[in-house]
């Protein structure tokens, strides 16, 4: 069991089409993952400032083009049960867990998935981790993405890695099999936020929070890409929506990458691979950190999965076949 007290801190600009929206209302909109009630309350205890200013009045009509800022802090006793499941460890010590971790596996415990998560499975694999914070989570993948995370096993241990994520100092790189070709590698700089409309999903938003993927190519493919990328930032869906907007989505992805675009006279088989491939096609391959206790820098590869490793030869056996100019 944790008790935790979470800092809270939210910043978030209303837009044109919050104009005379209700102060309780419009915040429900925008910081979605907390209750309206838990909203109102810390509206109440001004905790929330408008361009600013305090506000206290929940009825408050605003503009749509103020900053609203929440700065609060969340008690919450927190129980997950320990749950045997195997974990494919790369490297433990008395500070710090490194895990591949597979598809198909939520990192967190949350609406939908109260148990079978990989926090449950790390409580059960080492305990002591439960007098940490969020058993020592401090950076996550989505459920389909393979490949490195971290996990501190001291309060100690996780200061100094959150420390590193938010300096830039911990490497995290991955690939991806996107869709179409590119010429070259570049970056993409866009801010992202949550969707306008689909309030689960993420978006490139102009006045969203600053977001940079560095991408180059390892191999190119008649129609797909290979790509090894790289974060500035961690927000949540990054490369898939940044990958997304520039029009080249990772293969498989059910939430961005709509349907697979089929090259002009693939095979059965490929097209049978292709659909087949139902989660996005992207791997956390490396991770460098600077270890929290000894300092020394530390590096972490992992292997493709054999769906991701299936996926890379079908695609370049279509265009060993194909040729990389017979484009459709």
């Amino acid at each position: 069991m944790n008790n935790e007290t979470i800092s809270v801190q939210l910043s978030a600009n209303t837009e044109p089409h919050h104009f005379g929206g209700r102060l309780d209302q419009v915040v429900a909109e925008l910081f979605s993952d907390y209750s309206r009630s838990r909203l109102k309350t810390w509206i109440l205890e001004g905790k929330v400032t408008v361009n600013g200013e305090v506000c206290i009045i929940p009825r408050q009509k605003l503009k749509g083009d103020e900053c609203i800022e929440i700065d609060a802090k969340l008690e919450q006793e927190v129980t997950h049960a320990p749950e045997k499941m195997d974990i494919n460890i790369v490297y433990e010590d008395d500070a710090i867990i490194v895990i591949n971790k597979p598809q198909d596996v939520v990192v967190h415990p949350g609406a939908g998935n109260p148990s079978g998560t990989l926090l449950n499975a790390l409580l059960a694999h080492a305990p002591e981790i439960d007098k940490v914070p969020r058993a020592g989570i401090v950076h996550r993948l989505d459920k389909d993405t393979t490949g490195l995370m971290v996990v501190a096993k001291t309060l100690s241990a996780q200061t100094h890695l959150v420390e590193q994520l938010q300096s830039r100092t911990m490497g995290r790189e991955y690939e991806a099999i996107s869709q179409g070709t590119f010429i070259a590698g570049g970056v993409i700089d866009e801010p992202m936020g949550r969707h306008a409309t689909k309030r689960t999903l993420m978006a490139v938003r102009e006045l969203g929070k600053p977001a940079v993927t560095h991408y180059r190519v390892i191999e190119k493919f008649r129609a797909f890409t290979h790509l090894r990328l790289k974060l500035d930032t961690g927000r949540t869906h990054q490369i898939r929506v940044h990958l997304a907007h520039i029009r080249h989505p990772i293969v498989g992805d059910p939430v961005y990458g709509g349907r697979p675009r089929l090259p002009k006279g693939a095979s059965e088989h490929f097209i049978e691979t292709l659909r087949g491939f139902n989660r996005q096609a992207l791997h956390a391959i490396q991770l460098t950190l600077i270890h929290p206790v000894t300092k020394e820098e530390m590096r972490f590869h992992a292997d493709y999965p054999s769906d991701f490793a299936n996926l890379l030869d079908a695609v370049r056996e279509d265009t060993q076949i194909h040729g990389l100019d017979d484009l459709d």
